[in-house]
C-alpha cells in the first residue's frame, strides 16, 4: 500500500465516521505517515495515527486499531480544551509537530489550520525550540518523581522506562525533530551521531540498561515475548486504553516491527518497545489470564527486565532514576548545542518542517520520525493530558 493510500483510508474513515461523531471539532494526522511522501510505500509495521478532536471532555474510550479500505488507522480522541491555547500547543513538545505541515484532515472550526498557520512559520526557531525542550524534561522530572513501590512490578518498570527513556526526545526536540514512540532510540542515535555526540548516546542506553545487550539475548526475549504477546490477545477481556495495540491485528507493529529492528543489528534500540510490549502484556494477563498463564508470563517478564534492562528491584528503579536526573545538566547542554547547530550539520538526520517537506531530508532507508499517538496520549510522557483517562507510556 502507498502512503497516498494510506492517508485516503484515514480520511475516507474520519468523513464516515468521525464527522459525524457528537461534538466533533476536527481531525490531524500524526505519527509518520504525516510526513512520508504520498509516493512511498507504506510500512507494514507502521499505522496510520488520526487524531480526532471532540468537544466532550472527558472524551470517550478511544477506538483503537481499525482495519479500513486496507490500512491499519490507530484512531484516538482528544478533547477540545487541549487545543484551544494555541500558546499551549506551541509548547507542547507532542502537539506543537502536528501543526508543522498540511496534516489537517478536517476542519470544521478552522482552528486547526489556524494553529498549523501560527505555530509552522516559528517552530524551528530558538526560543520555541527551548520551550518545547525544556517541555520534555519537565515530564520526564515529573514523573520521575512519583514513582510507586507498592504497584506492580510491571507498572513500576513502566512507570519508570517512559520517563528514563524521554532523554531521547530532549535530543529530537531540540534537533527539530518530531518525537517518535517506538523508535525514539534510533532515532536519537542518528542526531547524535551527526553531532559528534556518540558518548552522550551510549550513555543514554546505559541509562536504559541495554547499552551490553547481545543480538542474541534480544532476540531470545523478543521469541519469548511473540509467544506472551499472543497469550495476551487470547484472554483478553478487560479493556484497556492500550486494548486494541495488543491484538493480532497489531502484532505486525509490535512483534514483527521489533524483529525488523533485531534484523538490521538495531536490537540495542529495540529493547524499549519489547519491554513495554512486555508490560503491557502483563496488565492484561494479571486481570485476565489463569493463574498458569500470569505464573508464566510475569517470569518471562522479570527475565527480560532483568537480561536487557539489568533491573530486578524497586530500588534499582530508584538509583536508575537518580543517574538520569544526575544527567540533565548534561543534556541541557547537549540541547543547546544541537539546537543552535545550522541546518547543514543536522542534514544527515529526517527533519520536520511547516510545509510538509520532511522527505527531502530524510536519511535514506529510514522511517521519518513524527510524534506518535502512543507519546500523544501517555500518561509517563505526558502529564498534559492526564485527564483522558489514559493511563500509559
Amino acid at each position: 500500500m502507498l502512503v497516498a493510500e494510506a492517508r485516503a483510508a484515514g480520511r475516507d474513515w474520519v468523513i464516515a465516521h468521525a464527522a459525524v461523531t457528537p461534538g466533533f471539532r476536527g481531525a490531524f494526522f500524526s505519527g509518520s505517515v504525516a510526513s512520508r511522501p504520498e509516493t512511498a510505500e507504506q510500512p507494514r509495521w507502521s499505522d496510520v495515527d488520526v487524531m480526532v478532536v471532540l468537544a466532550t471532555d472527558p472524551v470517550p474510550p478511544k477506538p483503537g486499531k481499525i482495519r479500513h479500505r486496507g490500512a491499519l488507522l490507530d484512531v484516538t480522541y482528544l478533547p477540545w480544551s487541549l487545543v484551544t491555547d494555541i500558546d499551549v500547543v506551541a509548547r507542547s513538545y507532542h502537539l506543537a509537530p502536528c501543526f508543522t505541515g498540511d496534516h489537517v484532515i478536517l476542519d470544521p472550526t478552522g482552528h486547526l489550520r489556524l494553529l498549523r498557520d501560527t505555530i509552522a512559520p516559528s517552530f524551528a526557531d530558538a526560543v520555541a525550540v527551548e520551550r518545547r525542550y525544556e517541555d520534555v524534561i519537565t515530564a520526564l522530572e515529573a514523573r520521575l518523581a512519583v514513582l510507586d513501590p507498592a504497584a506492580a512490578w510491571h507498572d513500576q518498570v513502566m512507570a519508570w522506562m517512559f520517563p528514563a527513556s524521554l532523554p531521547t526526545h530532549v535530543v529530537l526536540v531540540a534537533a527539530r525533530r518530531n518525537p517518535t514512540v517506538r523508535l525514539r532510540y534510533l532515532a536519537a542515535r542518528e542526531v547524535l551521531a551527526v553531532q559528534g555526540l556518540d558518548g552522550l548516546y551510549a550513555r543514554l542506553l546505559e541509562l536504559l540498561g541495554c547499552a551490553g545487550c547481545h543480538r542474541e539475548t534480544v532476540q531470545c526475549h523478543l521469541d519469548r515475548l511473540a509467544v506472551v504477546f499472543d497469550e495476551a490477545v487470547g484472554v483478553s477481556r478487560t479493556p484497556f486504553f492500550f486494548s486494541s495495540d495488543i491484538t493480532a491485528a497489531a502484532r505486525m507493529i509490535a512483534i514483527d516491527g521489533s524483529q525488523h529492528l533485531v534484523d538490521d543489528g538495531d536490537h540495542r534500540e529495540g529493547v524499549f518497545w519489547i519491554i513495554a510490549t512486555f508490560a503491557r502484556c502483563q496488565q492484561i494477563l494479571a486481570v485476565d489470564a489463569p493463574l498458569s498463564v500470569r505464573r508464566g508470563g510475569a517470569a518471562a517478564f522479570r527475565a527480560a527486565v532483568d537480561d536487557l534492562l539489568g533491573l530486578r528491584d524497586f530500588e534499582g528503579l530508584r538509583d536508575r532514576a537518580t543517574a538520569v536526573r544526575a544527567l540533565l545538566p548534561e543534556l541541557r547542554r547537549a540541547a543547546a548545542s544541537i539546537s543552535t547547530s545550522p541546518g547543514d550539520a543536522l542534514s544527515g538526520c529526517p527533519v520536520a518542517t511547516g510545509g510538509g517537506g520532511s522527505a527531502a531530508t530524510r536519511s535514506a532507508g529510514r522511517e521519518p520520525f513524527l510524534a506518535g499517538r502512543d507519546d500523544l496520549v501517555a500518561q509517563h510522557d505526558a502529564p498534559a493530558v492526564e485527564h483522558l483517562r489514559l493511563d500509559q507510556s
